[in-house]
């Protein structure tokens, strides 16, 4: 389960949110409460509907993603309230003519806020593809409005971490890789975020150490370039750095000439060899890293050190590292900073968080049928999928063969895929042994019934399903898409309702 933690006033927080105050409810958009604030004007807001949260395209140019975030965004709905201080200051908002932005009854209605939403996802971990829900918020339409912002911003983030650590794993070839990006994330929680996605998608350890507190993430680290420089001469701060802490000796050889850093390496490993110690290894962090790593192993091996890891940085991500491989590189442990937390070279999943039904006003005491909704749009990938959406996996001996989105309320109308862009497309049904839906409950109507998997099950998930992918999907370049469609009856319904909304009623 996510981390409860305590901040500094003895308040509970779910890790990050502690960082920031007790309450995260303005995390949000304005145009989510001005809508909110037109629902709750017009006697709608306790009209139930249901979102989905998707995207449109794998990240990287891949052939899937890894759904992340979910634990984070469950912490934060159980969480969610309004403070004193939150409707004090949105009381403090004017409109474009100089008047309050909302109603005081508005900032009323907000006092007894509590999120009763029943919100279903894929286990976090879990391999997700374009156009499918990860995850779907069904409730008042007030509450599922409000919480768009935060789940997306949530979800999205980390789902984009997740993925980008996964093929730096998959470059690695069975390598441990450290993420150390934090002095380069966006911010305290873009660094402590990315540290968590990270280590979801494959990372073995991270330089992190507030992650390593919150998350229970492994902590590695030795020492930086000034280490070096403080004490003027190499050897002599190898020599110190391993009087202070003898059993983390991993130097870093390269502050002036790095094959002469090797070398004084060597000497103080043999010194702690002495004192019954062990030289870790060396990190190589500048420089042409194949011919150096080849060069620093010869020496280490000569030496005796044969089991001395050497460490590579600078820069690196799964291109490198594979062109690295390609030159013979002999590095045993990747560390990977910049170009991982940032998600080099794609700077947002693009997920978004869509309308698929909404509740018709009630007829007496029997709840109303739910009416379909539909975003149009030029281009067929911004078309929305209508219904109360679930997703059928389909495996065949345990690989997963294809994806299917379904209406929960229509029920299941079988295997054959339908297209989810190109409804002249023929079908196809991909050849299965069994099939589970992805989508489990985590609130019902606000309650917790299924405790989000800690953070070591959502990471073992992860590996096994990627294990099940087909390895043409998983390759970097032109992966052959994964099989992902509409069964019968959402696409029928797809194109009912883009033949109404288009006045096409032939």
């Amino acid at each position: 389960m996510y981390k409860v933690h305590f901040n500094v006033a003895g308040k509970q927080s779910n890790g990050i949110e502690g960082l920031y105050g007790s309450s995260l409810a303005l995390l949000t958009d304005l145009y989510q409460l001005s809508m909110a604030c037109g629902y709750w004007k017009a006697g709608t807001a306790d009209r139930e509907a249901v979102f989905h949260l998707t995207y449109r395209r794998p990240p990287f140019g891949g052939g899937y993603a890894i759904a992340g975030g979910i634990a984070p965004a469950i912490a934060y709905l159980r969480s969610l309230t309004f403070t004193a201080d939150d409707l004090e200051f949105l009381a403090t908002l004017p409109d474009p003519e100089g008047k309050p932005l909302f109603p005081a009854g508005f900032i009323d209605s907000l006092r007894d806020f509590r999120f009763t939403c029943t919100v279903d996802a894929v286990p976090e971990g879990s391999l997700v593809f374009a156009h499918e829900p990860i995850l779907r918020v069904t409730g008042p339409i007030i509450q599922a409005q409000l919480v768009e912002t935060a789940l997306l911003t949530m979800v999205n983030f980390q789902t984009l971490i997740a993925t980008k650590a996964s093929r730096v794993a998959a470059a690695a070839k069975g390598a441990p890789f450290l993420e150390f990006g934090l002095r380069r994330a966006q911010g305290i929680d873009g660094g402590l975020s990315a540290s968590r996605a990270a280590y979801l998608g494959g990372a073995s350890a991270t330089s992190n150490v507030l992650a390593g507190k919150l998350f229970g993430i492994p902590v590695k680290g030795t020492h930086a370039h000034s280490w070096v420089m403080f004490h003027g001469d190499e050897l002599s701060s190898f020599r110190e750095y391993a009087a202070a802490l003898p059993g983390n000796c991993t130097f870093l050889v390269d502050t002036y000439d790095t094959l002469d850093g090797v070398r004084n390496a060597i000497i103080v490993g043999k010194e702690l060899q002495k004192t019954g110690h062990t030289l870790q290894g060396i990190r190589l962090d500048s420089g042409d890293l194949a011919h150096l790593s080849i060069e620093a192993r010869k020496l280490l091996d000569e030496a005796g050190f044969a089991s001395a890891r050497i460490v590579a940085s600078n820069d690196l991500d799964e291109n490198l590292i594979n062109a690295l491989h390609e030159q013979g590189a002999k590095i045993d442990t990747w560390g990977i900073g910049t170009k991982l937390v940032t998600a080099f070279d794609q700077a947002a999943l693009g997920g978004v968080y869509k309308l698929g039904a909404v509740r018709e006003a009630s007829n007496g005491s029997a709840p109303g049928a739910w009416r379909d909704v539909i975003k149009l749009s030029e281009q067929p990938i911004k078309i929305s999928n209508p219904g109360v959406l679930q997703v059928k996996r389909l495996r065949r001996g345990g690989e997963l063969v294809g994806d299917v989105i379904y209406d929960r309320e229509q029920g299941f109308a079988g295997p054959t895929l339908y297209d989810i862009e190109d409804p002249t497309r023929p079908q196809s049904t991909p050849p299965h042994d069994s099939a589970e839906d992805l989508l489990v409950t985590y609130l019902d109507n606000g309650e917790l019934v299924r405790n989000p998997d800690d953070l070591e099950t959502c990471r073992a998930r992860a590996a096994a399903e990627l294990a099940q992918l087909s390895p043409r999907t998983r390759r970097f370049l032109n992966p052959q898409p994964y099989p992902v469609g509409l069964d019968r009856h959402v696409n029928t319904r797809k194109q009912q309702l883009i033949k109404a909304a288009r006045g096409d009623h032939a």
